[in-house]
């Protein structure tokens, strides 16, 4: 991959689908992970307004601090930055006080509320877009939202658009290296954040983000299960599983077409 001029295209395809909209920035949430530091930084290459949201729910106070130190590092850079935190622990605990918490077993419930932190943070993306007439970014990779799926439906899978959708998380990491994001965040574990523990990407999958690309090209050259032994099956087994599991996410959404004869 040739890594600045794939910059420089991702940079002009912001910028050109934002004056086609006619809007004049872009919403990020930044988490303190990898995808959300190099999007947001390629939204403020393009010299557009960029609004970086912080939006913790009882989060890892590491996961706090990466936020903040990517988010100084950009403005210090971007004169086009500007940051909010909205703390929206106190909101989702209100959530959990007003919905029903049994006759589930405790991982479902769990799940379920692990998604609903996400979709209180879309919430909170669109509101900031909708006051300042800016789009949100997403941060999806290419294994997250299309080999995969590991993303909330309208959680952090609800968004304007996807600047990095079409990069590996290898990919991701290049491009990193080259817009100087901290290195606090290039050796972080990758996690979703979403339990408010310790748990990885790669405790949740069962396999690490290269494992998954491999299983991915695999799968995109027609190979099955049956063609691996050993540890590559068991990666290949989790892709193709999670694929298969997730598809309602990367289709669009299915559409009853009522024929002509019964209008």
């Amino acid at each position: 991959m040739d890594t600045e001029k794939v910059v420089d295209y991702i940079v002009s395809w912001l910028k050109k689908y934002a004056h086609q909209a006619n809007v004049s920035g872009f919403v990020v949430g930044v988490s303190g992970g990898i995808d959300s530091a190099v999007t947001s930084a390629l939204c403020a290459k393009t010299g557009l307004s960029v609004l970086c949201l912080e939006m913790p729910i009882h989060q890892a106070e590491n996961q706090v601090s990466r936020a903040k130190e990517h988010i100084a590092h950009l403005k210090n850079h971007f004169s086009n930055v500007q940051a909010v935190t909205v703390n929206l622990t106190d909101t989702f605990e209100h959530f959990k006080m007003a919905v029903p918490t049994t006759g589930s077993s405790s991982d479902t419930v769990n799940l379920s509320l692990a998604n609903t932190r996400a979709r209180l943070r879309m919430t909170a993306l669109y509101y900031f877009a909708g006051l300042h007439g800016y789009l949100v970014a997403g941060t999806g990779n290419k294994v997250e939202d299309f080999g995969v799926g590991f993303f909330t439906k309208y959680g952090d899978g609800g968004v304007d658009l996807s600047p990095i959708a079409d990069l590996l998380k290898s990919e991701v990491y290049k491009i990193a290296q080259i817009l100087t994001i901290p290195e606090s965040i290039m050796n972080a574990k990758p996690t979703d954040g979403l339990f408010g523990d310790s748990r990885s990407d790669e405790d949740q999958l069962g396999a690490s983000y290269d494992e998954l690309e491999w299983a991915m090209e695999q799968a995109e050259l027609g190979k099955t299960s049956n063609d691996f032994n050993g540890r590559d099956k068991v990666v290949f087994d989790i892709y193709t599983q999670r694929n298969s599991a997730n598809k309602h996410k990367m289709k669009a959404i299915p559409v009853c077409i009522i024929p002509e004869s019964l209008k």
